[in-house]
């Protein structure tokens, strides 16, 4: 290492040393929970390679989480985080099968925490990730008691809100950082971005759609093929087309499914308009219309009827390759912009 390097790579190192401190790693990276990519492989992979992996619940039942962590335990002994939905009907359940496992940190997310859930994670000695869509939602979490925040823009694939990345930080960082640790997300695919917010403040930050290429992930190789072949602008987002439809928005690549999407929309919609629906089995035929899309597009490797969720640093994903390889690149990035900066 040159001394130039050094000094970037020094940088980096205080930068992140909180994040690293708060989550027990070596880099302030955290993966972020995709359903069906984010299992026990690409989890353990990230976390095994000096970041932190997250499983990614999503509508697992209690049981199969049981079986999830107790697989990704068998492959890192490295600490990693469980992402829980707030909406999930037995949250609570879940909360106690994190606590059988000593699972040292819980993201919720989709929602405020409802009443209790915050207690009775913090309870079993874990601590709490939420995500901040905006700043008085921080204040008011922060003062409910998580420990660190996830601020994530609408540049990120899945379910995404209408603010971008770059606002948010320049909102909530200042506002917030020196309370709790705070880890910026959404459309992060490069190393001089991860020095950017952490030079704003930021203790850390999380990436997806960079690591479904990695090696490791279990993701069929048409949905690979699909990240590596999109651009930016191929990541969109959903539009809804009644507002009695609620639909919030997805981010994912362009492709039939999306189009099937909108068409389905309108066809509930002029069926509640000749009352031959009722409004709540209008809103449920629009739920259930993405029931499994995911699942399609990441294990059967459907990706033009199947919803292929990614973020806009999709442009960024060039190749399949090792998780190792791609922290290491992010890590080297970082710091060089930092050394220049140094300058």
């Amino acid at each position: 290492m040159t001394n130039a390097s050094s000094v970037g790579a020094e940088r980096l190192a205080r930068r992140m040393a909180r994040g690293c401190e708060f989550l027990g790693t070596e880099t302030a990276i955290l993966g972020g929970a995709m359903s069906w990519v984010s299992e026990r492989n690409l989890v353990a992979a990230i976390s095994n390679a000096g970041g932190f992996g997250v499983i990614a619940c999503g509508a697992m039942t209690p049981e199969l989480l049981d079986k999830e962590i107790a697989g990704t335990k068998a492959l890192t002994s490295k600490p990693f985080g469980v992402n829980l939905i707030t909406m999930h009907p037995q949250l609570f359940e879940l909360i106690e099968i994190c606590k059988k496992h000593d699972v040292g940190h819980v993201v919720l997310a989709g929602g405020l925490p409802p009443a209790g859930s915050l207690d009775a994670i913090k309870a079993n000695g874990a601590k709490l990730i939420c995500f901040a869509p905006a700043l008085s939602l921080a204040k008011k979490l922060i003062r409910s008691g998580v420990d660190a925040l996830v601020v994530e823009g609408m540049e990120a694939g899945g379910h995404i809100g209408p603010v971008s990345t770059s606002v948010l930080a320049q909102e909530i960082l200042p506002e917030v950082a020196e309370q709790v640790p705070v880890f910026v997300a959404g459309g992060i695919g490069r190393g001089e971005a991860i020095a950017g917010y952490l030079d704003m403040g930021a203790a850390g930050v999380q990436l997806g759609t960079r690591f479904v290429c990695g090696t490791e992930s279990i993701a069929h190789p048409n949905f690979k093929k699909a990240f590596i072949r999109a651009s930016a602008r191929d990541a969109i987002a959903s539009v809804q087309i009644d507002p009695r439809l609620p639909v919030i928005p997805v981010r994912a690549l362009k492709n039939a499914a999306g189009e099937l999407f909108s068409a389905k929309q309108r066809e509930v919609a002029q069926l509640l308009d000749e009352g031959k629906v009722e409004m709540l089995e209008a809103q449920l035929q629009i739920e259930h219309y993405w029931a499994g899309a995911l699942r399609r597009a990441v294990i059967d490797g459907d990706v033009e009827h199947g919803s292929v969720m990614a973020g806009q640093s999709v442009g960024m994903v060039s190749k399949e390759e090792p998780v190792a390889d791609i922290i290491a690149t992010l890590m080297a990035e970082a710091a060089h912009a930092l050394e220049k900066r140094a300058a």
